[in-house]
């Protein structure tokens, strides 16, 4: 794939989960040079912040000529301090790539070099260790990018064909050379939204197929409880004027449109009404989680669509302090690197994600208890009552990883902490945000893998095989593929480590 000018998210999901290369257009390297080249003679007479003054508080301190390179370097390994769990290598990929595509902008001065070894590290699946903890999302992420910083540098960490090596012995070994720093490569390459938006992208990416994933365990439970089709209608849900909530029910109608089991409520209630009944047989309406999900559904779809708008602008938009704008002949000061868009919608997104998790617990706890289906046994329990426990078990699972993800839900775009001698005396958080973000999306996952496993469970036990939709029934042959039905008692572990892969390749 050739860069020149916009990234598209699906750009980045060829690049990141497909590991398709990348080329860098002549266009793009040639307004990276006139960035460079303006700035290198526009920079020799005036004060230009982190060129030739000191960084954040330190700013009014004038910075020799003969120190100006050594300057980027002391950044860079300063800021280099964070801590605890690295980051995963696809998600430490998005942020290189999200990092080259602002830096190829022309607003920031770098040289080309660069981007090239931001290109074949992206190419090679050479990826820099960065952690969790370190920033704070004010003047970008700070430390997490610093490690990246430290890598074209030569210096730091990296994983490598899956081990974690010195950068020094991997560049030998791929013949790869450390930039040169030059006006303010340091600052350039630090200052910038790039880490939280690269882990945003790959929440929004899992978000989507946790959305999937969710409709269809939605339809299959619909099935199972032989459903009437008329709060998933299009006329029912075109009385309301939310986009998502009538995608929802279009997404379910196909999904449902050749089960034998879904009925019309026409058929039933509306023309075999008797008066003598004082207890109807059939159910009037379903619970909640089973008749709502178009409208619980629906918001978490249009705030994922509308997190996709805010992510794809970031990483197209030039994040970075100061802007180097080679049309005006100017150089502007300012706050772009101030990450609240990302955080506010890594907070907007977990928030989602947990309700849709809240929605697969419900549903499950209503599969499992038999008072309330009144159609299968306790815990889908296919084996002897008493004897046998069938999904007792992992319910526990999914209760404490539901509330894991309630609690979790909690915002980081207000929890605000003055820092850098209160330089920076509101900050975004914003990777905070998107890493808790991809907790919650992976606490989803395993909630969803329990539903997943007790639908089929109850599929069998109904016998209800060859009546469900064709959609609902690969999903039941997938999962039989890793768990055959099971009536005696199993260690469930494993099975729900594989089941879990299994929807993340859905």
């Amino acid at each position: 794939m050739k860069i020149n000018n916009f990234l598209e998210l699906k750009d980045f999901q060829k690049i990141i989960v497909e590991n398709e290369k990348i080329e860098l257009d002549d266009a793009l390297l040639a307004r990276i040079d006139a960035s460079f080249q303006f700035l290198k003679e526009f920079s020799k007479n005036k004060v230009i912040y982190g060129v030739n003054t000191g960084f954040g508080p330190m700013a009014q301190f004038k910075i020799n000529d003969e120190d100006k390179h050594q300057l980027q370097y002391n950044l860079i390994r300063s800021h280099s301090s964070g801590i605890g769990n690295p980051l995963p290598p696809q998600e430490v990929k998005a942020c290189m790539l999200a990092r080259l595509n602002t830096l190829s902008l022309g607003n920031s001065g770098v040289h080309q070099s660069v981007v090239d070894l931001l290109k074949e590290l992206i190419n090679r699946n050479i990826t820099p260790l960065i952690f969790e903890h370190g920033g704070v999302g004010a003047s970008g992420d700070l430390v997490q990018l610093a490690h990246l910083a430290l890598v074209l540098i030569g210096e730091g960490e990296v994983f490598y064909k899956g081990e974690r090596k010195s950068t020094k012995e991997v560049f030998e070994i791929e013949r790869l050379k450390p930039i040169q720093v030059e006006i303010r490569e340091g600052l350039a390459l630090m200052n910038g939204t790039s880490v939280m938006s690269g882990i945003g992208i790959v929440n929004a990416y899992k978000a989507n197929q946790l959305t999937e994933i969710s409709i269809q365990l939605s339809c299959a439970i619909n099935e199972i409880v032989q459903a009437y089709d008329d709060h998933l209608s299009k006329a029912l849900n075109g009385t309301k004027k939310h986009y998502g909530q009538q995608k929802i029910a279009e997404k379910m109608r196909a999904h449902l449109s050749d089960s034998q089991l879904i009925r019309k409520r026409e058929d039933h209630l509306y023309t075999h009404f008797e008066e003598q009944e004082t207890v109807f047989k059939d159910k009037v309406q379903e619970y909640y989680s089973l008749r709502c999900v178009p409208q619980i559904l629906g918001p978490v779809l249009d705030t994922l669509e509308y997190t996709e708008k805010v992510l794809e602008n970031e990483i197209n938009s030039a994040n970075d302090n100061p802007i180097i704008n080679v049309e005006d002949q100017h150089v502007y000061h300012g706050g772009n690197f101030h990450g609240d868009y990302i955080s506010l919608e890594m907070d907007k997104l977990k928030l989602v994600v947990t309700k849709l998790t809240m929605l697969a617990e419900r549903q499950l706890n209503y599969l499992l208890n038999s008072k309330i289906n009144e159609i299968l046994p306790p815990f889908v329990n296919l084996g002897k009552l008493g004897f046998n426990f069938g999904m007792q078990g992992v319910q526990f699972t999914a209760t404490s990883t539901t509330a894991e993800s309630q609690m979790l839900s909690n915002s980081m775009y207000v929890h605000s902490i003055p820092n850098n001698n209160d330089n920076q005396d509101i900050v975004s958080m914003g990777t905070n945000a998107a890493v808790i973000c991809r907790k919650v999306i992976e606490n989803a996952f395993e909630v969803l893998t329990i539903e997943a496993i007790t639908i089929v469970q109850a599929i069998e036990y109904l016998g209800f095989q060859d009546k469900v939709s064709s959609s609902t029934k690969k999903l039941y042959d997938e999962i039989r593929k890793i768990i055959p039905a099971f009536s005696d008692d199993m260690v469930m572990y494993p099975y729900l480590e594989e089941v879990k892969k299994y929807l993340k390749t859905m």
